[in-house]
């Protein structure tokens, strides 16, 4: 029987269904009544649930499974070391990109750039231990945030655009997108300059916007965080 991993994020839930390390099937609920449905119609071994909200244990009642559904959060075990100094407070989305991290790339340092509502930079050293990284506001948050904190600024898109903007609406784009693509430019390279051998993976929702404008050698892995949900299914089924 296949094991059911849930990703329950700020705009959708996405659904991972693994058999051992594979993820064989992917679904993408933009609302819980679909969801829902979904959870009524099959049965699993094992199941996790990564949420950022409150639904976690009310969803965990909905799930068909033969054992016990996990709620991803700073208590259960994890197969890394973590020296976040503020372990209660790390995202579980951000525990989960790193575990995915090491699951792909098993005694090499990794930086895991999630590009979503905020971009997070997560690292873990080659021994498995995970160090921290940085938190910055992600794409679209700049973009409505030049709007809102403005009188006549208006509220425009991500788009390619070239570097010199020649309209209100151009600059802006050519300033969030360009700047924003200058920081991991930049961020990367510092990593690089610590740690040579570090893989940088990237993963979030803007990670298909992001990928080809990026200089840097990446590994793009936008399924990262389901990944890393069914390791620590698996590490804590193991244990």
């Amino acid at each position: 029987m296949k094991k059911l991993v849930l990703d329950y994020g700020n705009s959708l839930v996405k659904v991972g269904i693994f058999d051992g390390p594979e993820l064989v099937e992917k679904f993408v609920f933009p609302e819980r009544d679909a969801l829902l449905s979904f959870l009524s119609k099959h049965e699993f071994s094992h199941a996790i649930i990564s949420s950022v909200n409150a639904e976690a244990r009310e969803l965990a009642a909905d799930i068909r499974t033969k054992n016990r559904v996990l709620i991803l959060d700073s208590s259960l075990p994890l197969p890394f070391t973590n020296r976040y100094a503020t372990p209660k407070t790390l995202g579980v989305d951000r525990i989960a990109g790193v575990c995915g991290a090491i699951q792909l790339f098993p005694g090499q340092p990794s930086l895991v750039i999630d590009a979503g509502t905020c971009i997070t930079y997560d690292f873990v050293d080659g021994d498995g231990v995970y160090h921290g990284g940085g938190i910055s506001p992600g794409l679209r948050m700049r973009f409505k945030a030049v709007h809102t904190f403005t009188a006549r600024l208006p509220l425009v898109h991500p788009m390619e655009v070239e570097l010199i903007g020649n309209s209100t609406e151009t600059c802006i784009q050519s300033g969030i997108v360009h700047g924003t693509t200058a920081e991991l430019e930049g961020i990367i390279g510092r990593y690089q300059a610590l740690f040579p051998d570090v893989r940088v993976i990237l993963c979030g929702g803007d990670t298909a916007f992001f990928e080809n404008r990026l200089k840097a050698s990446i590994f793009a892995s936008p399924e990262l965080v389901l990944v890393g949900l069914n390791c620590i299914l698996s590490y804590n089924v193991a244990h």
